[in-house]
């Protein structure tokens, strides 16, 4: 299985070089879950996100939160920080530098019917952004399909796809949507991975994003 998962992310990364030279980006993320206790957990995570394939940074986003469970496995809601480098090209090619910090709070709900699993997160943020504040609300509708069993239980590969709308807290309202859809793979119970497309609509424009993502949980052990 182990195998197999190695010529997932292959064939993905064979996409990416394909892509290269597209209108394509890639994002590579790494997201992570710790268990304080059965109440408290911490999450963190690590997005690079290039403009084209690699090399030529567009993002680099650091996350982290210490999230409250309301019910086991259901509702979690959740207090963190965000810092965002980024790299800004105009139609010449240079590239301007902004940081950006920011706070967040998120609410995150889950249902299930059947084998397939909803995910509702709300979550606000408020931006950082010399010399200005802004306030954005965001709301994401996730759905896990797995293929071969009727839960993500070790070796199971699944589907999954989410769309996710930002909204401003000012006159020009609409920030962006994100559509996503990707094939992924549970290597064992502390492991998933994830390989896809997104969609990213602007205002005024939309542009595509090739995504390897890996999911971690618990892999320090924080809770005994």
């Amino acid at each position: 299985m182990i195998k197999r998962t190695f010529a997932f992310l292959a064939g993905i990364s064979f996409g990416l070089l394909a892509a290269q030279k597209s209108d394509v980006g890639n994002w590579i993320m790494l997201f992570g879950n710790e268990k304080i206790n059965p109440k408290f957990n911490i999450h963190y995570e690590v997005q690079y996100r290039n403009y084209d394939f690699i090399g030529d940074l567009n993002q680099l986003l650091l996350r982290t939160g210490i999230g409250y469970n309301l019910s086991e496995n259901n509702n979690n809601v959740l207090l963190g920080y965000a810092y965002v480098h980024s790299h800004n090209y105009d139609a010449d090619q240079n590239i301007s530098q902004l940081d950006e910090h920011r706070l967040f709070q998120q609410f995150i709900t889950k249902q299930k019917f059947g084998r397939v699993q909803l995910n509702h997160r709300y979550r606000i943020e408020e931006r950082f952004l010399q010399p200005k504040t802004e306030v954005r609300f965001r709301y994401q509708l996730g759905v896990i399909v797995p293929f071969n069993n009727t839960s993500l239980v070790k070796n199971t590969w699944y589907a999954s796809v989410y769309d996710e709308i930002f909204i401003n807290a000012k006159k020009e309202a609409f920030d962006r949507n994100r559509l996503y859809a990707a094939v992924g793979y549970v290597i064992n119970d502390k492991m998933r991975v994830e390989g896809g497309l997104m969609n990213q609509m602007l205002s005024n424009t939309d542009r595509y994003q090739f995504q390897i993502g890996f999911y971690l949980n618990d892999v320090f052990g924080l809770m005994r």
